[in-house]
């Protein structure tokens, strides 16, 4: 039995799992609390109700929001829990309110912060988001920043199965200051031209395992920010979006650094970027260091590989800067297909702290399926090994 259908098998017995546990224990159901399956009737406080009491559990609890329509706003699920198994089953549709103002103001939709041990297992967050792109791509001043659909914060132990996640109004999923999340099966989904619509962000935090994911948005389909350890991402597609990005990086001055990253057995339709590293053109202390892209296809991507060390949006706070953060120990190995653009590979490093230690091994990238492309370096070091098409540059 291959190993990737082991991990097939493996997750299924985890969800059944997960079912059987959620039939045992304490259910607090938001419809019987006073939520209306129509889509229109506002729900928050029949969810907050149910939280509470499924978080106030002696006993392994339940929060279950049955099959149906629920309109909710900007809500808060707080910890620590009196127990350490709280399950958020979602059957339903989560919807937003129509007045954009009323999330846009709220910064996240659905917060989870300080619990330890939770799962929540399927639904679809639908955030409506169309309507603040409309007004942010109008260049109105009178527009609200956006809510974040889903954050977890500052908590451990948690699990999202097979959550679905459409038209967030600015980042789907967010991790931040957490310690083992798992991140299983999203689905993540919104235009190609919706703004700072990122699939799944990962900041300060250490232990977070991202798998067989579907990300189609307008940002990054991944992020990765200061502070992320021990990360591993595997079997996502990706596209249209702006790739698996380590970064932006280096906007402060102290910033935490990002180390011990593996992606692998990735797939990239259409995207603006592939596997990126971006840092800004600016003083600072931050780091990349031992990373592994690995076994990644690519179609039609305008830039397969990518490492841009002088990112100055707008010119501003940046010109005749150099980069401080220092990228060392980078590995890409089994990466092919297409690009969008001649340039498919490109490392554009820090003239201060150029780049060390990049590994290349068996790299086979065509532009446009027919003529050969080519590389670019400045300022990286490194070596190549097996097939390698463009020919290596450093």
């Amino acid at each position: 039995m291959s190993k990737h259908l082991i991990q097939i098998l493996s997750y299924f017995l985890t969800i059944i799992t997960i079912i059987s546990t959620v039939a045992a224990a304490a259910s607090y159901n938001v419809k019987k609390l006073g939520a209306k399956p129509d889509g229109k009737t506002d729900s928050t406080n029949a969810f907050i109700t149910a939280w509470s009491r499924a978080c106030g559990s002696d006993q392994p609890a339940t929060m279950y929001v049955p099959r149906g329509t629920y309109m909710v706003g900007g809500m808060e699920f707080s910890g620590p829990c009196k127990n350490g198994d709280v399950t958020i089953r979602i059957d339903g549709t989560l919807v937003a309110p129509k007045n954009y103002f009323v999330l846009g103001k709220a910064k996240y939709w659905l917060r989870l912060q300080y619990v330890h041990g939770v799962t929540v297992v399927g639904g679809v967050m639908d955030a409506k988001g169309a309507a603040l792109w409309g007004c942010k791509l109008s260049s109105s001043k009178n527009c609200p920043d956006g809510a974040t659909s889903l954050a977890i914060i500052n908590s451990e132990d948690v699990k999202v199965y097979n959550l679905t996640s459409t038209n967030s109004q600015m980042f789907h999923i967010v991790i931040n200051g957490c310690n083992n999340v798992k991140m299983v099966g999203a689905n993540v989904m919104a235009p190609w031209n919706s703004p700072n619509t990122d699939g799944i962000h990962v900041q300060l935090s250490t232990e977070v395992t991202i798998l067989n994911s579907t990300i189609s948005t307008g940002d990054d389909c991944i992020s990765i920010g200061p502070g992320a350890t021990n990360l591993w991402i595997e079997n996502v597609n990706c596209g249209p979006g702006h790739g698996i990005s380590i970064g932006s990086l280096g906007k402060d001055l102290n910033e935490q650094g990002v180390r011990n990253v593996t992606v692998k057995r990735v797939n990239f339709k259409d995207a603006d970027n592939g596997l990126r590293i971006k840092s800004w053109a600016r003083p600072s202390n931050g780091f990349v260091n031992d990373v592994l892209f690995q076994n990644a296809m690519m179609t039609n991507v305008e830039n397969p590989i990518v490492i841009d060390q002088n990112y100055c949006p707008g010119l501003k706070n940046c010109p005749n800067q150099a980069s401080g953060v220092k990228i060392n120990n980078v590995k890409y190995e089994n990466v092919h297909g297409t690009s969008a653009t001649k340039v498919a590979v490109k490392f554009d490093c820090s003239k201060k702290y150029p780049c060390k230690g990049i590994t290349m091994q068996d790299v086979n990238l065509t532009f446009k399926n027919k003529v050969p492309a080519s590389a670019y370096c400045v300022n990286a070091g490194g070596k190549t090994s097996g097939v390698m098409k463009p020919t290596g540059c450093f």
